[in-house]
């Protein structure tokens, strides 16, 4: 469990959290009437004057700090990071500026060198032609500040329009730059774009990476599909008939039309099954989708791991 500092924790509860959501993840707000606002994974959740009550389970509470921990089920030490990290990247803007003005991406200045990125993903298993490839065309670097790693997602037109950060220290930190667009994930594009009609999709960028390396474990070519990051968990609408599919993953299907297949590689847990039960469920029939979890472990890395474990122990054999 990572450890904070009491005046940490103190700076935390200053964040409220409607601007928490504003500006770190406007892809969750909706505006409901007036000054009210709720979001988009919990509809009985409802904003206004710096308090937040979550009606249908009876909780509530003032700050982004009381949020994190009573509805995304974060420890106190997670949530504390999770904003005082968010805070330092990118503080949010003065109070005055309209919810409206258009966001731009704020990327974190680069750090000289990818050294602690490129030692942070080798040790999670990743190989590293793949690491490679992913800093030379500018998907992945190093911030200077933090030395987190930052996974970046463009557009059609190769824009960077989102990056995902995670820690590369013993304090887990994950979070996304100010200004992110969530139609606009990490990707690994196949080979040949106009050849490649299948998808793969992940929840997180270390998933995707997971994957091509037990790609070329396995002898592969790692780019003969493409490969999609969701950024985080998907979380579904009580009502699956009600949910709209992932905005990263309906952005790509809208740039590439050619895609006609689509694997779900998403988490062995209850919020993955659900997503992947749901995705399957609401996609158009046009599509094959195939679920395909992790045949060990919770995520992707967890089963990469394992699989390098085994083949150590064969080799000493």
């Amino acid at each position: 469990m990572p450890y904070v500092t009491p005046e940490e924790i103190e700076q935390a509860k200053q964040m409220d959290l409607l601007t928490y959501l504003q500006y770190y993840e406007p892809q969750e707000l909706v505006h409901f009437s007036g000054n009210v606002y709720t979001t988009r994974s919990h509809d009985s959740l409802k904003i206004s004057n710096g308090k937040w009550c979550w009606w249908s389970r009876g909780i509530g509470g003032r700050s982004a700090l009381d949020y994190l921990v009573k509805v995304r089920g974060l420890s106190l030490p997670e949530a504390v990071i999770q904003i005082d990290g968010q805070a330092a990247i990118a503080p949010p803007p003065p109070k005055n500026k309209e919810l409206t003005e258009p966001k731009k991406l704020l990327l974190p200045e680069k750090n000289d060198n990818n050294d602690r990125v490129i030692a942070y993903l080798a040790g999670r298993g990743i190989n590293r032609e793949i690491i490679d490839y992913c800093i030379q065309t500018n998907r992945l670097y190093e911030s200077r500040n933090y030395h987190n790693a930052v996974f970046i997602g463009f557009d059609r037109q190769d824009v960077p329009k989102y990056a995902s950060l995670r820690g590369t220290s013993r304090r887990r930190f994950m979070g996304e730059a100010n200004g992110s667009n969530k139609h606009y994930s990490f990707s690994i594009p196949a080979r040949s774009r106009s050849r490649s009609s299948k998808l793969h999709l992940f929840e997180s960028a270390i998933d995707l990476m997971s994957y091509c390396t037990l790609e070329i474990i396995a002898g592969r070519d790692w780019r003969q599909d493409s490969g999609l990051s969701l950024a985080g968990i998907y979380k579904p609408k009580e009502d699956i008939a009600e949910s709209t599919p992932p905005a990263a993953l309906m952005q790509y299907l809208k740039d590439f039309p050619k895609i006609s297949e689509i694997a779900l590689h998403l988490d062995n847990d209850t919020a993955g099954r659900l997503a992947a039960k749901t995705i399957q469920t609401i996609l158009p029939n046009k599509y094959t989708v195939i679920d395909k979890p992790p045949k060990r472990g919770k995520d992707y890395n967890d089963y990469l791991k394992i699989n390098l474990k085994i083949r150590q122990m064969r080799e000493r054999e």
